[in-house]
C-alpha cells in the first residue's frame, strides 16, 4: 500500500490543521479492509501513536490529543484525515500515516507540522 500524506505546515498555537493521507494506488475494495492510523515523531523522541480508525470506523486516540484531534476516513476517496484543533507547540512533529492489514503495515512519507507559540 502506497500512502501519501499532506496538509502539514506552520501554524500558531490555538489554530487548526487538517492532514490527509491518500492510498492512491490502492483499489477501493482493499482500502476498506485497512485499519488506518496517524503517528507522529517529534525531534529527539520516538514515534508515537496519535489516532487510529478501524475498518468499521471506530476511532481511538492518544490521551494527549483526545478532544482536540479527530480522525476520519472516506473510503470512496481512499483517504484518511486528521483534523487537529487547538494546536500547541507540543504537537510539533512529523506526522505519519499508517495502514494495517493483519500483520502487514505500510507507512507514508510523513508531513511536518510546526506549531509556534
Amino acid at each position: 500500500v502506497q500512502l501519501q500524506a499532506s496538509g502539514g505546515g506552520l501554524v500558531q498555537a490555538g489554530n487548526s490543521l487538517r492532514l490527509s493521507c491518500v492510498a492512491s494506488r490502492t483499489i477501493f475494495s482493499v482500502f476498506t479492509t485497512l485499519d488506518m492510523g496517524w503517528y507522529r515523531q517529534a525531534p529527539g523522541k520516538q514515534r508515537e501513536l496519535v489516532a487510529t480508525i478501524s475498518t468499521s470506523g471506530t476511532a481511538n486516540y492518544a490521551d494527549s490529543v483526545r478532544g482536540r484531534f479527530t480522525i476520519s476516513r472516506h473510503n470512496s476517496r481512499k483517504t484518511v484525515y486528521l483534523q487537529m484543533n487547538s494546536l500547541s507547540p507540543d504537537d510539533t512533529a512529523v506526522y505519519y500515516c499508517n495502514a494495517k492489514q493483519g500483520p502487514t503495515a505500510s507507512w507514508g512519507q510523513g508531513t511536518l507540522v510546526t506549531v509556534s507559540s
